[in-house]
């Protein structure tokens, strides 16, 4: 039996939909650069750039988590949420599109992708 390998288990898909991150009434995030992340076993998740997340919304959280696959995350909270994003800042080499992007959980916040 072979090793499960990054490019067997995840893909990455860059689009030009636009994407909507709310929380509750506040928004969180615009983007139509997003990069959709695909991992086998998990719902695919939204990456976003940094430049399109109103970080000033978010607070830098101590929490920090390692995935074989792509890398160590750091995640952010709001008042309210706490570690509802994520950032792979240095991720690994053949997960360099999701640098520097934030990723959002969609069981707390409202993540909505424009099917036009």
């Amino acid at each position: 039996m072979s090793a499960d390998t990054t490019q067997d288990r995840i893909s990455l898909h860059p689009h030009t939909h636009r994407v909507w991150v709310w929380d509750g009434d506040t928004l969180l995030a615009d983007s139509t650069h997003a990069v959709e992340l695909r991992e086998r076993g998990y719902p695919p998740h939204q990456y976003l750039p940094e430049s399109d997340v109103q970080m000033a919304q978010l607070l830098r959280s101590t929490t920090v988590t390692h995935c074989p696959f792509k890398g160590d995350a750091t995640y952010y909270s709001t008042d309210e949420h706490p570690d509802i994003a994520w950032q792979y800042a240095n991720p690994l080499a053949n997960m360099a599109a999701i640098a520097d992007r934030l990723a959002f959980d969609d069981s707390v916040v409202t993540v909505q992708v424009d099917a036009g």
